[in-house]
């Protein structure tokens, strides 16, 4: 699959990590399976991944403290 952004990169399977800036802190999110280009290096989530990461900002918002820090694959 070509990539989105440059639309000349291939798109192949990686990890990324993920920033989340709450009301209360930070969120980050470590290991996040996506799509990388390997042009640009521009990055893309899944649907079901996309859901997750909104679940885990949701319950992570109410209890954050000033930085968290989790691993996707032990929170999923």
């Amino acid at each position: 699959m070509n990539c989105l952004v440059c639309g000349s990169g291939t798109v192949e399977e990686s990890f990324e990590t993920y920033f989340a800036k709450l009301e209360t802190g930070y969120l980050i999110i470590e290991n996040v399976p996506c799509f990388k280009c390997s042009q640009c290096g521009e990055s893309f989530f899944s649907m079901s991944v996309t859901e997750k990461i909104e679940e885990l900002v949701a319950a992570y918002k109410k209890n954050a403290s000033k930085v968290s820090v989790i691993d996707y694959n032990k929170a999923a």
